[in-house]
């Protein structure tokens, strides 16, 4: 759970008929209730609670304790438009984006495993989306020039492939292929020598694209509309596109974990969380509920981060399964 997130705890015979609702405190600290009933409790999550296994008691209610699992703060004072993302030596990376146009004195920063939150790149105008090639070099999309850039170990940056449009997600292939979404609807292909050439189409989006490779070489992209819902599209490496997942409220940040498992964010106002998709169409569990939540990434050893566009929060991966 993140903080200020909502969450729903079930049983019966929950004493809600007297003068007032039972007291729900997790991890001491008083929750707000949102919903009762004799069955089922929902609460917001309170901002005082920390992070890690958290006790959650009923006033009232006699049997063994619940726990639930609080999300860690790893990182804040971010502007974070899609997916963080890791290296092989378990560093995060982060971005303060902006607004339109706006160069920040900081425009990527490194969080070690240890914590540490650092200065890693700047100049970068509107840094948008990241990912990690094959040999493990970080790149990253300028929505508002159009272009990707290579960063190198001391985080200074050189443009790879320009002419892009609003360039927004990013996914590598394991032979080096680079896929950039347009957010007017074009995905591009690009070589290993920055060459650019468009390889499907699919609607314009209001917001960034974000892009994530399956295991089976097909690439999955969110495109949030203005429309109540969207889906998720399949495009195949022939360029063939599908939409497996259907019913998302502002799909965003997408990832597969080490078994080849999507997991996507929905930011739908009010509603946002972190879904787990099975290999069924349509079929998707909510495994992490949290405020405005935008991106996630795994890391190599198996933890899950997500972010909001202000924070990035740790879970070890046992809680979404």
């Amino acid at each position: 759970m993140i903080k200020g997130g909502r969450i729903t705890i079930e049983g019966s015979g929950f004493p809600i008929d007297g003068p007032r609702l039972p007291d729900v405190r997790i991890g001491g600290e008083r929750a707000r209730v949102v919903y009762a009933s004799p069955s089922a409790i929902s609460v917001v999550l309170p901002e005082l609670v920390g992070g890690g296994r958290t006790t959650v008691r009923i006033e009232g209610v006699p049997g063994e304790t619940a726990f639930v699992e609080v999300a860690t703060t790893l990182a804040t004072g971010l502007h974070q438009v899609d997916n963080p993302v890791f290296d092989r030596e378990s560093n995060l990376y982060v971005t303060f984006s902006g607004t339109r146009g706006q160069e920040v004195p900081v425009s990527i920063f490194c969080v070690r495993p240890n914590g540490t939150r650092e200065t890693f790149s700047s100049g970068i105008v509107n840094p948008t989306s990241m990912a990690i090639d094959p040999e493990g070099r970080l790149y990253v999309s300028s929505r508002f020039e159009g272009t990707v850039y290579r960063v190198a170990a001391d985080g200074s940056a050189a443009p790879f492939a320009s002419d892009l449009g609003v360039a927004c997600g990013l996914a590598f292939a394991p032979d080096g292929t680079l896929y950039v979404g347009d957010r007017s609807g074009t995905i591009f292909r690009v070589d290993r020598e920055g060459r650019a050439e468009a390889f499907a189409a699919v609607p314009p989006s209001v917001a960034a694209f974000h892009l994530a490779l399956a295991p089976d070489g097909a690439l999955h992209v969110t495109a949030p509309t203005l429309s109540s819902y969207d889906g998720i599209y399949r495009i195949d490496p022939t360029g063939l596109i599908t939409e497996p997942y259907a019913g998302f409220g502002r799909p965003q940040g997408l990832a597969f974990d080490a078994s080849g498992t999507l997991f996507v964010v929905e930011a739908l106002a009010g509603n946002s969380g972190l879904y787990r998709l099975s290999s069924g169409p349509g079929a998707a569990e909510l495994v992490l509920a949290g405020p405005g939540l935008v991106g996630v990434a795994f890391d190599p050893r198996g933890g899950l981060v997500v972010c909001s566009n202000e924070t990035a929060y740790r879970l070890p991966l046992a809680s979404t399964h």
